[in-house]
């Protein structure tokens, strides 16, 4: 028999084998550790064979699995189990009683997105497991060539029929102490806060996506995808090198509450030879089930403006009263500014009655200085569309109560997408407290999605559950915050520094689109009291509507800052929002990255480069682009003396011809960046 163990000693000859044969690692690793038991091997491989996962017994005769990349150790040790609150059905003397394999390779498509065409391939392993008492419980794994998915499913059995959910075992040991980019799971402002950077040995309880790098350069990410009707999970330090998911429970304690049949969501482990490999991953978005909605033209990616960043600088409020910013007046110059510049739409948050202290909130009743069915229709002759807003400030019940009918009111109106918010702090959220990815937020959002498509309704989700794919099954869940915007520019004790966004690409944005309101264009300025400064070039904001993917951007900066800039505004007129193909170039975390997207149903190509606050030249070759054919690449860059803190506003823009076999030479300013259009050039340009 071959021996395989879940429990190797951390740092020692585990951690430096490479690129072993896999019999012989196994064979290794069961020397290692005094008790294992044997075990037939049971495992699978990705379709390239490069990734392998192999079941595995520890001691206590624990279950569990380890993960190679290219023959070498990436997890070890890993735990496997559910517990619940009034049985261990799922969780002692659990035994591996059959295994069976599957494989698959299809593509599908995307309405929008990143890419049209997404290939979804992999092999599975079910594996089922019984324990002493009786009960049941599957794994079922997925490899693709980009990483592991794996959950819970328990079949129908008497013993289950009311399940409550208190934690889950699954635990993930690393093969050494890997650098990891993390967020603070439990912190009050949820997901808005900054990453940091320490070995795993160093982490506290950690939101997902964290991603980890590896001495060899490998790269690893732990998510989830599929996050329905269940509790979103953590990483908490379980031992050395180690992480435990824990559940978010409820007020009471429990974290799910369900019955069998019933399966976990996917847990995701994205595997990378390098950073800008975990960008190129399709894995959370193929884990997650097919659209649900059926025709969903009506989902519109776009574009849109709004009265916004002057309520943030206080030069304007969302309450009624002499500065009301959402006025008939002020919503139709914003109209007016879209419609000249071929924007889709206009949000204007604060229309409603209920901002005031102590006045009464309405998602039905527009304030007196809003004739609401007015700038409808004059949005309408202007071939523009209001954006809806709904903030919730997080009572959940008081929302469902009325969502129908609001949403009933904004379809009478033209309205295509509604701006959800749940602001409050963690833990807040009516009925009893619940944090913002309990297991009744998770349900209360779906609902929300469902009752939003049935009049044909797009949703971006601010205070939201992390994403986890499901806008694959509800394509009109277009974005969503959930992370540290640019509006802490004003908010903040301190902005973004400029690694911020030279980090996200490679931790938040994996787990899906992101809004995060790049383009503004007065950088240093005076707000509510105090002077502030964005910690990025002029250059580096263009840039951000290619690296930080939305399917709806907005521009958010006041409209005399754009009309100060105009060359460079071009840039953001002309910068599409949905994709027929994107690609990392290059990057590395928090220092810098280089996105190419290609536009869908047309031939041009954007770029978009970022670095942190140190300066540096990146080389870009073109041979993404087709041969034998020649393009005009327009480059909005830092200029010659740009630097974020002493002359952020400082920028040039170049033009030259291009092919595929030609290299940009980028030269990023310390906290710059460079976007630029790629067009074939056409006999007129000749």
């Amino acid at each position: 028999d071959e021996y395989v163990c879940s429990k190797a000693i951390a740092g020692g000859p585990v951690a430096t084998m490479n690129r072993m044969p896999r019999i012989a690692f196994i064979i290794l690793l069961a020397g290692l550790v005094s008790s294992c038991q044997p075990l037939e091997k049971h495992e699978v491989s990705s379709p390239d064979g490069r990734i392998d996962l192999v079941l595995a017994w520890g001691p206590g005769n624990e279950p569990g699995f380890m993960v190679m990349f290219d023959n070498a150790p990436v997890l070890i040790g890993t735990r496997l189990g559910l517990e619940l609150a009034a049985s261990d059905s799922l969780q002692h003397g659990l035994e591996l009683t059959n295994t069976t394999y599957t494989s698959s390779d299809s593509t599908w498509e995307q309405p929008w997105g990143e890419r049209r065409v997404v290939r979804n391939h992999y092999n599975e392993m079910l594996a089922r497991y019984e324990s002493e008492s009786g009960g049941l419980l599957d794994l079922r794994v997925r490899i693709f060539n980009d990483g592991v998915g794996f959950r819970y499913e328990a079949p129908g059995q008497d013993a289950l029929d009311a399940v409550e959910i208190v934690g889950e075992l699954t635990e993930f040991q690393f093969s050494e102490d890997a650098a990891a980019y993390w967020q603070p799971g439990s912190d009050p402002f949820k997901y808005e806060v900054l990453y940091r950077e320490t070995p795993v040995s160093e982490m506290g309880n950690a939101h997902t996506p964290a991603t980890f790098r590896l001495a060899s350069g490998v790269h690893l990410s732990l998510h989830e995808a599929a996050l329905v009707d269940y509790s979103a999970y953590t990483l908490e330090p379980a031992g050395p090198q180690t992480l435990r998911t824990h559940l978010r429970p409820a007020a009471d304690g429990i974290a799910v509450r369900t019955a069998a049949p019933f399966h976990t969501p996917w847990r995701t482990l994205q595997v990378a030879p390098d950073a800008k490999e975990l960008i190129n991953s399709d894995l959370v978005l193929n884990l997650n089930e097919p659209n649900k909605l059926g025709d969903v033209s009506w989902v519109e990616p776009g574009k849109y403006v709004g009265i916004w960043w002057a309520i943030h600088l206080d030069q304007l409020t969302w309450h009624q009263g002499p500065r009301h910013g959402a006025t008939t007046k002020e919503v139709k110059r914003y109209i007016d500014f879209a419609a000249k510049h071929g924007f889709d739409s206009v949000l204007a948050e604060g229309w409603n009655v209920g901002w005031g202290e102590g006045e009464e909130y309405s998602f039905l009743e527009a304030t007196p200085d809003l004739d609401l069915d007015e700038v409808a229709e004059y949005a309408r002759k202007k071939g523009v569309r209001l954006v809806g807003h709904h903030e919730t400030y997080g009572d959940i019940p008081a929302y469902e109560a009325v969502v129908g009918d609001a949403f009933d009111m904004y379809e009478s109106l033209g309205v295509r997408q509604v701006k959800t918010g749940y602001v409050g702090m963690a833990g807040s959220l009516k009925p009893g407290g619940e944090w913002h990815d309990s297991q009744h937020a998770v349900a209360h959002q779906v609902r929300v999605l469902e009752e939003a498509a049935r009049r044909k309704i797009s949703i971006n989700t601010h205070e939201p559950v992390k994403d986890t794919g499901l806008r694959r099954t509800y394509p009109n869940w277009l974005t969503r915050e959930g992370a540290r915007g640019q509006e802490f520019a004003v908010w903040g004790d301190e902005p973004n520094p400029p690694e911020h966004t030279a980090i996200l690409p490679f931790t938040r944005m994996l787990s899906g689109p992101l809004d995060f309101t790049p383009g503004l264009f007065n950088l240093d300025f005076e707000a509510r009291g105090k002077q502030r400064r964005v910690k990025t070039t002029l250059a580096k904001q263009l840039a951000l509507y290619v690296v930080l993917y939305s399917p709806i951007h907005m521009a958010p900066d006041l409209i005399e800052n754009y009309e100060r800039y105009p060359d460079a505004f071009r840039f953001i007129v002309d910068v599409p929002t949905d994709w027929e193909d994107s690609m990392a170039l290059n990057g590395e975390v928090g220092d810098y990255v280089t996105m190419a997207r290609k536009a869908r149903g047309g031939d041009d190509w954007y770029i978009g480069a970022i670095t942190n606050e140190s300066r540096r030249v990146l080389d870009v070759p073109l041979d993404f682009l087709d041969g034998g054919r020649d393009y005009v690449a327009t480059v909005y860059r830092d200029g010659d003396e740009a630097d974020w803190e002493t002359r952020p506003h400082d920028y040039a823009i170049d033009e030259r011809v291009v092919d595929s076999g030609d290299t940009l030479e980028l030269i990023l300013a310390a906290g710059g960046g460079a976007a630029i259009r790629i067009s074939p050039v056409t006999e007129e340009k000749q």
